[in-house]
């Protein structure tokens, strides 16, 4: 059994923030898969289904994201899970804007909602960090995070919430590399011939070739020429 966790702040005000993109993964996933609807449990919010071969259960903390640790801690405990049983899908300000990484492990670079995991769990659990992006100075983060994501961002998100979708089964069942595949094959897709044939620059045709060296005018007159052709 795998305990995948979407990391957000509750309420609709937040829906759409950059934190709460861990919501919004799991959210897909649960939508596209066919899961159990909602129904709360471990101070937050859970659905149960099946990626594959996998019994998972999909977790939506609703403590805050400061207090994340205690509602995984919960569930983790209730299912007799260990934390390399856990996958957490969380915003990362430290990737470009749709990138997307898997990971084990690791320190919690400031990221309130891993911080609380770590010290409720510990840190040896499953994160698919989805790159964010950076303010530009450390001090605009919590406001940056805490704003909706930009109507720019809304192609490439849900191009990378689709991907994540996809490859759910692949890292239900331990396969992260195949899992980023299928992020990729929706984030930045392979162009077909055609497609690369008809975005391939434009080669102008050659100009008409010069007239031989040995070709001359001929200067005579119609009448001229006619009276050389009898002679």
């Amino acid at each position: 059994m795998r305990l995948f966790v979407g990391l957000g702040n509750p309420g609709q005000k937040y829906a759409m923030h950059r934190h709460n993109v861990g919501y919004m993964t799991v959210d897909r996933i649960a939508a596209d898969h066919g899961f159990s609807p909602w129904r709360s449990k471990f101070q937050g919010v859970i659905s149960e289904g099946r990626l594959g071969a996998e019994r998972v259960v999909l977790l939506k903390p609703e403590t805050f994201m400061n207090l994340s640790g205690q509602s995984v801690g919960e569930a983790m405990r209730f299912f007799k899970l260990e934390p390399a049983d856990i996958t957490v899908f969380h915003d990362e300000i430290d990737l470009a804007p749709g990138k997307c990484r898997v990971k084990t492990g690791g320190g919690h670079a400031g990221h309130n909602g891993l911080r609380s995991l770590h010290a409720h769990i510990g840190d040896d659990y499953q994160r698919v960090r989805i790159g964010v992006g950076h303010p530009g100075h450390k001090d605009r983060v919590p406001a940056y995070v805490l704003s909706d994501f930009a109507k720019a961002d809304r192609g490439w998100l849900d191009d990378l919430l689709r991907g994540a979708s996809d490859g759910a089964p692949a890292l239900a069942a331990g396969d992260a590399a195949r899992f980023a595949n299928a992020v990729a094959l929706r984030t930045a897709p392979p162009r077909s011939s055609t497609t690369a044939a008809a975005d391939a620059p434009k080669v102008p045709a050659p100009p008409p070739a010069a007239e031989s060296a040995t070709e001359t005018h001929d200067a005579r007159s119609p009448l001229q020429r006619l009276i050389d052709r009898f002679r």
